[in-house]
């Protein structure tokens, strides 16, 4: 293969720029939450401008939107590229953008010159990775890993997801249908931002993923009762908000004394009764927690929950947990990793190695095929708010190693 094949970088700057006006926001970022009517002008859009590059489209029952280039033999395999084109609430303009728009350059790249591959290739928005409904929706269907319970009781919410279904003319049923046949991918392949500031700070290039960290969220509802709480001692009191904070500060505690690679958020604290004058009888919170590798994940797991009951027990409260859901952390293909490295090389980029504190597509697909991600530099850190920004090129940069990852990816699949 041609190592000096390029992308059209004004091309995918335009592309990129008109995608960016599609639910865009007065601080400059997007509002495209899954299903909502924003995101899916922005899904419109991508159909016309898949069809106007005479490329093929192709829908699944999941919602995940592809642009299609035969480019291999009929019975080859794809290789998949992209990222997702839904937004968190307020968010960004490259979070997810950034890499569709990438993948479908290279498709275009490649047609124009007229490459024959070992394999096809499909540039992929895959549907609601951000989690605004049910989390790594599209690609958990893609993988067979998508369940009917999934869709009964979704983080967004029941209602929401029935309301976005409807509004994208998708069905239960047919969100069931979109797992690939076994040995139909040949791998995945997606360019992101880094959403953090390794990159920036140390001035190098590209992060290549070796891992994707592992996600796991639970519900914690400290029960105590609830009195007046003018009338009430504080000795005689029974006060939920004291576990629920003592946990969140010890949650802190915890991860950075025993778990310096890992994470903790608490998100969400709910009161009730939830007056001035009344002790809190409940406080329901949402716990989450990130670790690269699945020693940590289960060490991590048990010392929470357990200091949760810790600390419930010292305000004489009761605790309830609800799990939530886990995806566990995903080690990525050393053959992807090869590939993006040596590109890196051939077009004298720096890179070094990153473990992905954010959850991707790429954790649901690595159960069916070789997976792979590269970052590229975010100014600040900044993701998930209109702050976000990356220099176009880096991002230039970031699509032609995926350009260049993909062509060594098809050497190595002749080999």
């Amino acid at each position: 293969m041609s190592n000096n094949l390029r992308i059209n970088a004004e091309r995918m700057r335009a592309a990129f720029d008109e995608l960016a006006q599609v639910g865009s926001t007065a601080g400059g970022g997007v509002n495209r939450p899954a299903f909502s009517e924003a995101h899916l002008a922005a899904r419109d859009w991508f159909r016309r401008l898949i069809e106007k590059a005479g490329l093929e489209f192709r829908s699944d029952g999941a919602g995940n939107h592809s642009a299609l280039l035969p480019c291999g033999p009929v019975s080859a395999p794809t290789l998949l590229l992209g990222s997702h084109l839904d937004s968190v609430a307020d968010g960004g303009r490259f979070d997810g953008a950034l890499g569709v728009m990438a993948a479908l350059e290279v498709l275009r790249t490649v047609k124009e010159a007229g490459l024959r591959l070992p394999f096809n290739l499909e540039a992929i928005d895959c549907t609601d990775e951000e989690g605004t409904l049910v989390g790594l929706l599209g690609s958990a269907a893609l993988a067979g890993e998508l369940e009917p319970e999934h869709l009964q009781s979704p983080r967004g919410g029941r209602r929401a997801l029935v309301e976005g279904m409807h509004r994208a003319g998708l069905s239960e049923a047919g969100m069931l249908t979109a797992a690939r046949p076994s040995g139909s991918l040949a791998g995945y392949l997606e360019l992101h931002i880094e959403q953090g500031v390794r990159l920036e700070r140390a001035g190098l290039d590209i992060g290549i993923v070796s891992a994707i960290v592992g996600i796991s969220s639970y519900r914690l509802t400290f029960l105590g009762r609830a009195d007046h709480a003018g009338t009430a001692t504080m000795d005689d009191r029974l006060d939920a908000s004291l576990g629920a904070s003592a946990f969140t500060l010890a949650a802190r505690e915890i991860v950075q004394g025993d778990f310096p690679d890992c994470v903790v958020n608490v998100g969400r604290m709910e009161f009730a009764p939830g007056a001035f004058n009344i002790v809190p009888a409940r406080v329901e919170l949402s716990l989450e927690f990130r670790a690269p590798d699945e020693g940590q994940f289960a060490r991590l797991d048990s010392a929470l929950i357990e200091r949760a009951g810790g600390e419930a027990g010292r305000f004489g409260l009761e605790l309830r947990t609800e799990f939530l859901g886990r995806h566990s952390p995903t080690p990525m293909s050393a053959a992807a990793q090869d590939a993006f490295s040596g590109a890196c090389a051939d077009l004298g980029l720096s890179h070094a190695p990153l473990v992905s504190g954010a959850g991707h597509d790429g954790q649901s697909l690595a159960r069916i095929c070789p997976v792979g991600m590269i970052f590229v530099p975010s100014a600040d850190g900044a993701s998930h708010s209109p702050r976000e920004f990356t220099r176009w090129e880096d991002c230039v940069n970031g699509a032609e190693v995926l350009l260049q990852a993909s062509l060594r990816f098809a050497e190595r699949v002749v080999r």
